[in-house]
């Protein structure tokens, strides 16, 4: 098991590559970004991988109903798709204002300071209900590192095209946690070691 100190320092480790990337949109905010959004929209959805630390930290629960990372996603599944996600995403880009980079900067820096002050222990109510805090910033760590991913894909960027490494760890342990509970390790496990394709469409999400 994680410290909190070392997720709390992952965290910071994604938040800062997220920003980072950001930094290097220059005038490329209305280009193909994942989907039906442009950059700005992307950048603007990977913001409230920050944004709801500081919204959801403000209504506390007062049960776990969520006992880990995995079951987090496993419980939003059915709300991660769809107009509504797409229009949060446009919606959060516009939000960034005429400076998005430097507003996705500010964030970030207030964010990860917040966190500075907080137990793991803390429970804080999510989209999915109660969750500890420990269990919920992982969400945000993935989060962060898939979508800077995507955001480095649209851009064609080169220069830093792989997370840090403890984000990245994270990361991959919420994709094999979620592949061992579903039954999909095995395909994951062929693919990843050279032996098979993914099948079409696979996605442990």
């Amino acid at each position: 098991m994680e410290s909190w100190s070392a997720t709390r320092t992952t965290f910071a480790e994604a938040a800062g590559w997220y920003v980072r990337t950001v930094a290097r949109v220059g005038g490329r905010w209305e280009a193909p970004g994942l989907g039906v959004w442009d950059v700005r929209a992307l950048v603007g959805h990977t913001s409230r991988s920050l944004l709801t630390v500081e919204q959801y930290l403000q209504v506390p629960a007062t049960t776990v109903d969520v006992p880990s990372t995995a079951a987090y996603y496993r419980a939003t599944r059915s709300m991660s798709a769809g107009e509504e996600v797409a229009e949060r995403g446009r919606a959060a880009g516009r939000a960034l204002g005429d400076d998005p980079a430097d507003e996705v900067a500010r964030i970030a820096t207030r964010v990860v300071a917040l966190l500075d002050g907080t137990p793991g222990t803390q429970t804080l109510t999510t989209l999915a209900g109660g969750m500890r805090l420990a269990d919920y910033l992982p969400t945000r760590t993935f989060e962060l590192v898939v979508h800077t991913l995507d955001l480095v894909a649209a851009l064609g960027e080169t220069d830093e095209p792989e997370p840090p490494a403890a984000a990245a760890a994270q990361a991959l342990r919420v994709v094999a946690d979620l592949a061992v509970e579903d039954g999909r390790a095995g395909a994951l496990l062929l693919a990843a070691t050279g032996r098979a394709a993914l099948p079409p469409g696979f996605t442990v999400l």
